[in-house]
């Protein structure tokens, strides 16, 4: 692909999408931490029908941090692997509180450090917590962005990193949300809707 089709891609996609945001629901910065962490190996969907119940039982950090285990992999049971995830949030919620005064951290080397955080859900929170510039390479945005010869490459960091120095940096939170977007109603990864897709004349697979 050529730089010169990166503002073309965004601006098309931000006539398609206008309104793309993160589809996980939530009010405080550490609900936004917890709904990525339950997300994993599980839809947006599912977990925006677990964290309200959730979220109302567990209503603080502190409440978290002693939150029985058993209670809360029941609540969260539906969205898989249920057992680490409830102990992740559990000791999430006593780090964040013991080492960072209760707030989620603005920065990727903290952010790491808190369990079951990796550069995926950090990078979440930089851009949408944080306004920062951050690549969240999902399988929506790896799969498109390969498509698009943007990247050629499956690994999440690699693909970060590359589109970390092509997108410029205030539009990377965005851009990712819309692909998201994009994958879930266009660019699927089984039989994709290349006939009404809005990237068709930047598209290195069609083409």
């Amino acid at each position: 692909m050529h730089k010169n089709n990166i503002p073309a891609i965004i601006s098309a996609l931000e006539r398609e999408y206008p309104e793309a945001v993160c589809s996980l629901r939530y009010e405080k910065d550490y609900e936004l931490l917890f709904s990525t962490r339950l997300a994993a190996q599980c839809t947006d969907e599912r977990v925006n029908m677990i964290t309200p119940h959730l979220f109302t039982r567990f209503s603080s950090l502190e409440e978290f941090a002693q939150a029985d285990i058993t209670e809360l992999e029941q609540i969260i049971h539906s969205c898989g692997f249920f057992r680490i995830k409830a102990r992740d949030l559990i000791d999430c919620a006593r780090m964040l509180l013991e080492e960072f005064g209760g707030r989620v951290p603005d920065n990727m080397d903290d952010l790491l450090k808190l369990p079951g955080v990796g550069r995926k859900t950090a990078n979440i929170i930089l851009g949408d917590i944080y306004g920062k510039p951050s690549v969240v390479t999902d399988t929506h945005c790896i799969r498109i962005s390969n498509r698009l010869g943007m990247v050629d490459s499956k690994n999440p960091y690699k693909v970060e990193m590359r589109l970390a120095e092509i997108i410029p940096s205030e539009k990377q939170t965005a851009f990712c949300h819309m692909l998201v977007f994009h994958g879930r109603a266009v660019c699927t990864a089984r039989s994709p809707k290349c006939h009404i897709c809005t990237l068709n004349d930047y598209c290195a697979k069609r083409l």
